[in-house]
């Protein structure tokens, strides 16, 4: 029974993978505020009716984005955006009702011991905290300057890998419970701490994404390696009071953002490195090779969504890889426990 609710989990990790994928599309087609209301249970039937469409539209209208940005949309128009829209919130419906109802069916059989139960309770609970705060962010849109607060949707998209990463650790945990690897070392500790590191590195780079994109500062600096002959662009901190460049500065964001990948493009080889001179199992061997090969993919996805001005199949793919690169370190983490 212990694979079957670790399998459960990890069809709950996909699908938290494809939510961050569908909401960063509808990020990139500026569909996040196509739906003005919050209606949890109401909101799960999609509009079927020419009446339903025009009450939609009708309701959009009165918003400052369709105001400002999108005046004139035909009811065409607004069903491209409104079904990335649409789905980002009935994916996220559909994973609570995922995890839910297996949550209970294995409580009632009691294959759930109160450790487990009190741990996949607080995934539950993160959950419903992550739905207050996508509308939380929506909300924030809804407002006479029509844009997504970056703050609030970089703490969606950050409480979104933290459930990711809830679910695959208590997953794994059930599929490895014990320890494979030989007797613990020195070498061995400090390969653990590396890999704790690099894990929570990489946690700090997807918040530093959520801001990239908050502010949409990949339209920026559309160069490599250098932002537009600079390696420091000299308008880094051009704002004041001076914080306020690591959140809505274009040049500082997005330097951030590169940085920590350069930092990640020395650090995981080098783990990889020492990696080799520590006697590992064969599985754990293959997470670390995994993991270096996940950050090279990662990178190299995001290169191309810079060089080629975020196309959102690319810009989609590089937020994936964020999820597989955080798996990739979260595995490796666990692995090394």
């Amino acid at each position: 029974m212990q694979k079957s609710i670790a399998i459960w989990l990890l069809i709950c990790c996909v699908m938290v993978f494809a939510m961050v994928v569908v909401g960063g599309v509808t990020r990139l087609t500026n569909s996040g505020l196509s739906i003005v209301e919050w209606q949890p249970i109401v909101g799960t039937l999609p509009p079927i009716t020419q009446g339903d469409w025009d009450e939609l539209l009708e309701k959009y209208r009165a918003t400052p984005q369709y105001q400002k940005v999108n005046k004139g949309m035909s009811v065409d128009e607004f069903k491209s955006i409104f079904w990335w829209e649409y789905f980002h919130r009935l994916l996220g419906r559909l994973i609570g009702l995922v995890f839910f109802v297996p949550f209970v069916y294995f409580l009632m059989k009691k294959q759930i011991d109160r450790p487990l139960g009190i741990r996949l309770a607080g995934i539950f609970v993160l959950g419903g905290l992550q739905g207050f705060m996508g509308w939380y962010m929506v909300k924030s849109g809804l407002v006479s300057d029509p844009h997504v607060s970056q703050y609030r949707l970089t703490a969606h998209l950050g409480l979104a890998f933290v459930i990711f990463a809830a679910m695959f650790w208590v997953a794994l945990g059930l599929l490895s419970p014990e320890k494979d690897n030989p007797e613990s070392n020195e070498m061995l500790q400090s390969l653990r701490r590396f890999s704790f590191g690099l894990t929570s590195l990489i946690f700090i780079m997807v918040l530093s994404g959520g801001f990239v994109a908050g502010i949409r500062a990949g339209l920026a600096y559309n160069t490599f390696p250098l932002m537009n002959g600079h390696l420091i662009p000299p308008e880094i901190f051009m704002l004041e009071p001076w914080y306020r460049n690591f959140f809505d500065n274009m040049a500082t964001v997005q330097f951030d953002h590169r940085l920590i990948a350069w930092i990640l493009a020395f650090l995981v080889p080098l783990f990889w490195f020492q990696s080799r001179k520590v006697e590992l199992s064969d599985t754990t061997r293959i997470a670390c090779n995994l993991f270096l090969g996940m950050l090279v993919i990662q990178i190299s996805l995001g290169i191309a969504t810079l060089l080629h001005v975020v196309p959102i199949p690319l810009a989609a793919s590089h937020q994936g890889g964020a999820v597989l690169l955080f798996a990739a370190a979260l595995w490796v983490s666990h692995r090394l426990r």
